[in-house]
Formats: C-alpha cells, sequence, structure tokens
C-alpha cells in the first residue's frame, strides 16, 4: 500500500527507475515518523519486483546480542543501524560507529551479479569517523549497487557525504488523502473524540506520530497542556498553578509554540479555529506580541538541551504568555536562567 503523503517522492523515484537514472547512493530524507523506512521498502519492492520479501526483515527490533551489520531475506541486501550492541563497552550505541562502517563496506564491496543494496540508518547519526570511513564506497561503488541512506536531518549530516547522493525528501503532509488515511487508522472513539486535521496540525504534518503519540497517551497530556495554557492567557492568575508542567516543561513549549503558530496563521487570514478561547485571544493580541513571543519560545526550546533551569525558563515564558492580550509593549524575557 502505498502511503498518500509519499506520493510525490514516490513519483520521483519511479522517474529515475522508469529512465534508468537511478543513482548508486540515494538520501531519504523527512521529519522523525514521516515514513522513510517504509518508502525504502516500497523502493525495494518495485526493485526486486516483490513488495513482500524485505517487508518480513525485523531490522527496527532491538537486538540483545552485539552485531556490526545485519542481513535481509534478500540475499544481496544489508542493513546498518545506530542502537547497536557495542561488542567492547556492552552498552548500546546511540551512533553508528566506524566498525559497523567498516563492516558494511566490506560487504558491499564483494562481487555479485545481482542488484547489491546497502540501508543505513540513520545517516544523520553517523558519528564522524563513520561519515568519513563511508566516503570511499560513495565514491567508488561497485556496478550494480545501491546504497540507501535514511536521515531525519540533513542539516546533521556532513556535505561530503550529502553531495555525493541524490536526495529524496518526504514532506509534511495535510491534504485530504492523507486525513482520509489517518482517519481509517483510528478507531472509532478516537474519531468521535480528536480531530484528524487538529491532530496533523499538532504533529506538523506527520501521520506516524499521530498514531505513535494516541497510542502511548502522549496526546492527552498534550490536550491538556494546551488547555491550560489557553486558560492562563485568558485567566493570568493561572499561570500559578501549573503544577502538571513540572518535569514536561519542553513538551508544554511545544506545545505553546503549536499554539502561537496558529494564532499567528488566524490573525494573518482573518480566520477563525476551532478553539474559541483562542480566536478571543487572536482578537485581543497584536500581531507583532505574537511573532515575538513565537521567536521567544523557540530560542527557549533550543535552550532546553543545554544544562538551562526548565523550571524557570518556562516560567519566564508564561509571565509574558499570561499577560499577552493586556500588553501596551512587549517585555525583554529575562535571561537569567
Amino acid at each position: 500500500m502505498i502511503l498518500p503523503w509519499h506520493n510525490q517522492a514516490l513519483l520521483k523515484l519511479q522517474r529515475m527507475i522508469d529512465q534508468n537514472h537511478l543513482p548508486h547512493a540515494l538520501l531519504i530524507t523527512g521529519s522523525e515518523y514521516i515514513g522513510k523506512f517504509e518508502l525504502m521498502q516500497q523502493l525495494v519492492g518495485i526493485l526486486l519486483n516483490d513488495d513482500e520479501l524485505i517487508k518480513r526483515d525485523n531490522i527496527r527490533e532491538e537486538l540483545d546480542h552485539p552485531v556490526l551489520i545485519r542481513r535481509s531475506n534478500y540475499t544481496n541486501m544489508i542493513y546498518c543501524r545506530a542502537g547497536e550492541i557495542n561488542e567492547k563497552t556492552k552498552n548500546r550505541s546511540k551512533d553508528i560507529r566506524i566498525d559497523q562502517i567498516r563492516a558494511f563496506c566490506e560487504a558491499l564491496n564483494k562481487t555479485a551479479d545481482a542488484l547489491q543494496i546497502g540501508v543505513l540508518f540513520y545517516g544523520d547519526q553517523m558519528n564522524i569517523n563513520a561519515a568519513n570511513g563511508l566516503l570511499k564506497t560513495l565514491e567508488e561503488p561497485r556496478e550494480n549497487t545501491l546504497i540507501i541512506i535514511l536521515a531525519h536531518s540533513v542539516q546533521n549530516l556532513p556535505t561530503t557525504i550529502v553531495s555525493r547522493c541524490q536526495t529524496v525528501h518526504i514532506a509534511p503532509s495535510f491534504d485530504t488523502s492523507t486525513h482520509q488515511w489517518l482517519k481509517s487508522q483510528l478507531s472509532e472513539a478516537q474519531n468521535a473524540d480528536f480531530d484528524v486535521a487538529q491532530l496533523l496540525e499538532n504533529t506538523h504534518g506527520v501521520p506516524f506520530k499521530v498514531l505513535n503519540e494516541l497510542s502511548d497517551g502522549g496526546f492527552i497530556a498534550y490536550q491538556d497542556y494546551q488547555n491550560q495554557l489557553l486558560s492562563i492567557a485568558t485567566h493570568p492568575l493561572m499561570a500559578n498553578q501549573t503544577k502538571t508542567f513540572e518535569g514536561n516543561e519542553v513538551a508544554v513549549l511545544t506545545c505553546l509554540q503549536n499554539l502561537l503558530i496558529e494564532a499567528i496563521k488566524l490573525k494573518t487570514t482573518e480566520q477563525e479555529g476551532g478553539l474559541v478561547e483562542l480566536n478571543q485571544l487572536v482578537n485581543n493580541t497584536k500581531s507583532d506580541f505574537l511573532f515575538k513571543l513565537l521567536g521567544d519560545v523557540q530560542k527557549a526550546i533550543h535552550l532546553t538541551k543545554t544544562s538551562v533551569n526548565l523550571k524557570l525558563l518556562l516560567d519566564n515564558i508564561l509571565i509574558v504568555w499570561s499577560h499577552i492580550t493586556h500588553l501596551k509593549q512587549y517585555p525583554q524575557i529575562s535571561a537569567n536562567y
């Protein structure tokens, strides 16, 4: 089954195949949970004229013993992935190591009559030595060999890797076909409780992320954060009643970022959304203040990756948010975290 938001990417790949222009190295990019792995499987199914063979590969399953690379049900296909147990340290690696890349390249350098395929995921989790170790194979590939690199963020890949690959990007999707697909994946109760368009907005157009967050209760928590944030904007004293925010500062800041993006969109298009409190806030807030607070929230999200005091960081943002409809002048948010 073709996922509807993959149509453009798959069309590009099919065109390469039809014109005999499929490169020796493909870089498939897109947000986490956008379905890069599934697109890779779709492509390999087309190349092998067998849609089911590699779908039996349990490559994303974590093993409890060390390995460098893994084999596919297709004889001439191998996988190299982050998260394998390091034989020396006995710990699970967060990145792809140089010893894995050496084994990956050595396997692809063996002579084979049929198409050889090497899949590396996720490329942006290669350490610098591993990335450098892959260069020679990318520069001098063997005949009848295809290397497919999956990556969440192309910015985290060395330009030397990116420049040697043909890039295919999977874009976020908010269109009708994606809505219909997502509705078909939800239960009757979920379809009754949630608005599919809003779910996609909250996950920035990433359908698999919607399913993931529904399965682990993430959207229930998200809705709670959203309701509390809207209450704070309409009743400033509520900013002192944020016990549930403690320990969840990053999720709350992300929720606030999404609310501000939606508010700016409604303000710019002069439309109303489905959240009554947000519509009221949009009507009573200057556009300039919404943009400035969004900028401060995005800076705050970036700071959460440092040793910053998360509670103090969020408190400073919430002070401005709680008064956003009454501000005469936008304040300087304290940097003393």
